[in-house]
């Protein structure tokens, strides 16, 4: 039986639908960083091979082009949260949004390598930034009892950047006659797919000075009036507003800023729990999910694949992502944060293990490589599956155990540790991949086989299940 009773946010404020759809607006502009955050992080798939030839470089140097930019974003995630303290949630958005512009006019037309791996670095900073900037100002605008739905809209944003990166990039490739070195109005298309980035960043900051500013932030910067006026329409016009802007300055006020030191104290240094945090975010990266979005397209040209067909599967596999975030977002609540990371472990090492067994029967030298018909299908087949498993597992899971795993003492801190342990393993699997599949694809594929069969005992020894509790039971 259904109820037509209005939801009410924890404190038993109703949550008006009438203002709903101007909350969903501002939330789906927020996430418009998250948008940037997944096309960016993706648009480069299709460049890689028209980086190479451009400029002549080895394996070592092109690993060392793509994953420069995750140098930039381990800086501005961890510089954004102080800025946005500093200046407002919405200026940070802004400076993201000129970032990711400049980021792409550069990447488009850069007179040299180094100067490429610059913009690179650049629009780094702004996916960092948009990476910590929209899921804070979403909880801070939310009304409690749409928050869990509208927070999810920054992954949802993110792997439909993936997509969307990968879909353009298919297209722009049709035009330059399906060669990346083909040109465009007098650019190379490599070029045009990093140049492109400028349309939704330019979007990102128009819709920017269009949602207010965090009422949290008005109020540590009192501005009371302003930060009742967003209440109002974010919460709707019968909200108590004193109660509420006392209600925000209580919790900030009992809020602990916790520091690197409150994580140590175990025997090897962190304590255990800060140790799981940092194995969760390890594994989530180690078992090679971010070749499949940076090096689809040069993976499967590798093993014989048109360029053309590899850009589609290369997007096909986007689909499959979105695909399983949906089903995670549906299930994670209902089955466990647990159970669903131990579904994708298994998942994941299988069909790893079929791809890294289609790999091996490979034939040819150089630019003649190719698979044989059945196990080429297995490797098309075993790619989009592993995609599938991660996507309705490990790739919400781990942000869904990082928010809620940490004792509330030491949670800011033990988040910061975890996430740039995350960034260092994408970094290192990203530098790593084009010089191991040179020499051995099938043996590199083994590799991350063996991380997520081993991701199994670790999730079933060391991970608590977190699955309805409050935070507070967390410790």
């Amino acid at each position: 039986m259904t109820s037509t009773a209005p939801e009410v946010d924890s404190g038993g404020r109703k949550a008006h639908p009438d203002h709903l759809g101007h909350v969903i607006f501002i939330t789906a502009a927020a996430a418009m960083g998250g948008f940037l955050f997944g096309y960016d992080s993706s648009v480069i798939n299709g460049a890689v091979e028209g980086i190479r030839g451009k400029y002549d470089i080895g394996s070592a140097a092109l690993a060392q082009v793509v994953a420069i930019a995750l140098i930039g974003c381990a800086i501005g995630a961890a510089t954004a949260g102080r800025i946005a303290d500093r200046i407002g949630r919405i200026r940070v958005m802004q400076i993201a949004a000129v970032l990711f512009t400049i980021s792409a006019v550069g990447s488009a037309l850069p007179f040299a390598l180094w100067d490429l791996a610059m913009w690179r670095v650049i629009g780094g900073f702004a996916i960092g930034m948009a990476s910590v900037i929209g899921p804070a100002y979403i909880a801070e605008v939310a009304p409690a009892a749409y928050r869990g739905r509208l927070g999810s809209f920054q992954q949802a944003a993110i792997v439909i950047g993936i997509a969307i990166s990968q879909l353009v990039n298919w297209g722009i490739l049709q035009a330059a006659g399906g060669q990346q070195r083909g040109t465009i109005g007098g650019l190379e298309a490599w070029q045009v797919m990093l140049g492109v980035m400028v349309v939704p960043a330019v979007l990102y900051g128009l819709l920017s000075f269009a949602i207010p500013e965090s009422p949290r932030y008005l109020i540590s910067a009192g501005r009371i009036d302003d930060a009742k006026g967003v209440l109002r329409d974010v919460e709707g016009p019968t909200v108590e507003l004193d109660s509420r802007i006392a209600e925000i300055r209580e919790h900030m006020r009992s809020e602990q800023k916790s520091s690197f030191k409150d994580l140590l104290g175990g025997r090897f240094g962190f304590l255990p729990i800060v140790w799981v945090g940092i194995g969760l975010s390890v594994f989530q990266q180690l078992v090679g999910i971010n070749v499949i979005f940076y090096y689809s397209a040069t993976l499967w040209q590798s093993v014989g694949i048109d360029p053309s067909s590899s850009f589609l599967y290369s997007f096909t596999t986007s689909i499959i992502n979105i695909i399983g975030t949906v089903i995670a977002m549906v299930f994670v609540d209902r089955i466990g944060r647990k159970p669903l990371a131990l579904i994708g472990s298994v998942g994941m090492a299988i069909s790893l293990g079929l791809v890294a067994w289609a790999f091996s029967h490979k034939t040819g030298t150089g630019s003649h490589i190719t698979l044989p018909n059945a196990e080429g299908t297995i490797a098309l087949i075993g790619a989009h599956a592993f995609v599938l498993f991660f996507a309705l597992s490990w790739g919400v899971v781990v942000w869904v155990f990082l928010g809620e795993m940490f004792p509330n003492r030491i949670r800011a801190a033990a988040l910061g540790v975890a996430a740039s342990a995350q960034w260092i393993a994408n970094w290192a699997i990203t530098a790593s991949f084009p010089s191991l599949s040179d020499w051995n694809l099938s043996a590199t594929y083994v590799i991350y086989t063996a991380f997520a069969v081993l991701s199994i005992p670790f999730v079933l020894k060391f991970v608590r299940e977190t699955k309805g509790k409050t935070l507070e039971e967390m410790g």
